[in-house]
């Protein structure tokens, strides 16, 4: 910025300065040529070093105190010079400056009347003072030279006003272009703050269905293990219980530590989806004591981490759901496989429910099967009805292992 601003000021200041440069320099033009261009008369000569001194106040006047370019400045210095130039035409030297500030000084159509007036005073000096004239050719040259200045001038001022107008351009696609760049810094950090809300947020979701999925239904099998062993006589019934619930507590904390990093859950880690949904019923039939079965339908194949992860999660909660809330006799757990999707349904025979009834709050684990499907551009499906079982059904397309 400052680079810009100091040229301009430099500017100002020599423009201010020009003047009398300009002055100084007609004055001693004239004054060395007075023997044969100037007045001869005493009288005349000491009008002109008057009206020299004048035009400097003037100059001084306008420039400095008034301090910018105003019409009643131009005109009386434009008189003053027409008058120098009238007692000696080699003071048209000086009048050049109405050319200079005439666009600054006035408005509309007095802008070229102020030109005019110049080109006429020019041509008035360089054809050797004003009329009448005894040459026929100085006859003729004032109004060619008056033509000749009003051109050259008038195209100047033109190509002026075309430099200002590309500029004034400039200036103003620079302040757009400065201004999207600081609407597009706001947008960019608004977007990096909503971002990371969302990312928070996600997280937060994340491990909210893992701990809902994993550890919760981890620790409530291990006090149920552990109630059953507090009921039971059989010595080797409580030692099987404990042993069962100690797996179970292990297992929790590993899915803790699982969660946390958002590693592949521990039963997937070594099995494809099917060996460990068939892990899954059969330690779940164990542990309830309720009749269920596992069918593979089409050939299985491997799939996306994430993919095998969320149907793994949906069918833990939605038998955890089965025992704790259906009484149910049987269970079916059915994986099918078909070109697109894989589909996942959890039958059973239980008591069932409204599905239009209010929610508890504490409802959580049918919002948490259908927010994993949708997460994977999936649909997720329940049918239940008082005392006639319940099915829930989640599909999600079918991405190969491996894919982006």
């Amino acid at each position: 910025m400052t680079s810009a601003v100091e040229p301009e000021q430099r500017w100002e200041r020599n423009l201010k300065v020009l003047p009398f440069v300009l002055l100084a320099l007609a004055t001693v033009i004239c004054v060395a040529t007075l023997p044969e261009m100037g007045p001869r008369s005493v009288g005349m000569r000491l009008t002109f070093g008057v009206l020299v001194a004048v035009t400097a106040v003037w100059i001084w006047r306008w420039m400095y105190v008034y301090g910018r370019p105003h019409p009643v400045g131009y005109v009386g210095r434009t008189l003053l010079a027409a008058a120098l130039t009238v007692i000696h035409p080699l003071f048209c030297i000086f009048a050049w400056l109405g050319f200079l500030d005439a666009f600054e000084s006035f408005r509309g159509r007095w802008t070229w009347v102020a030109m005019a007036t110049t080109s006429l005073i020019m041509a008035t000096g360089q054809t050797g003072g004003p009329p009448p004239y005894d040459s026929p050719w100085q006859n003729a040259a004032l109004p060619v030279l008056f033509v000749v200045n009003f051109g050259l001038a008038t195209l100047m001022a033109r190509y002026s006003m075309h430099l200002d107008a590309v500029s004034q351009a400039r200036a103003d696609t620079i302040v757009r272009l400065e201004h999207a760049l600081a609407e597009n810094a706001r947008l960019q950090e608004q977007l990096v703050a909503q971002s990371r809300q969302t990312g928070v947020r996600d997280e937060r979701e994340r491990l909210a269905r893992e701990i809902h999925d994993t550890i919760a239904q981890s620790l409530a099998g291990v006090v149920a293990q552990l109630q059953a062993a507090q009921g039971s006589a059989d010595a080797e019934d409580v030692r099987r219980r404990v042993a069962r619930a100690t797996e179970m507590a292990r297992t929790a904390l590993v899915e803790a530590r699982r969660s946390l990093q958002d590693l592949t859950p521990a039963e997937l880690a070594d099995a494809g989806l099917a060996d460990a949904l068939s892990t899954l019923v059969e330690g779940w039939r164990d542990d309830h004591g309720v009749e269920a079965s596992f069918v593979v339908v089409g050939e299985a194949t491997a799939l996306h981490p994430e993919v095998e992860a969320t149907l793994l999660r949906i069918a833990q909660e939605a038998l955890a759901n089965v025992a704790k809330h259906a009484s149910a006799r049987r269970v079916g757990v059915t994986l099918t496989f078909d070109e697109a999707d894989v589909l996942l349904d959890v039958r059973d025979d239980g008591s069932g429910f409204d599905a239009a009834a209010p929610r508890r709050s504490s409802s959580f684990g049918l919002g948490v099967m259908r927010d994993r499907a949708e997460r994977l551009a999936g649909t997720f499906t329940l049918e239940t009805a008082p005392d006639a079982g319940t099915a829930v059904s989640a599909r999600v397309p079918a991405i190969p292992r491996g894919a982006a």
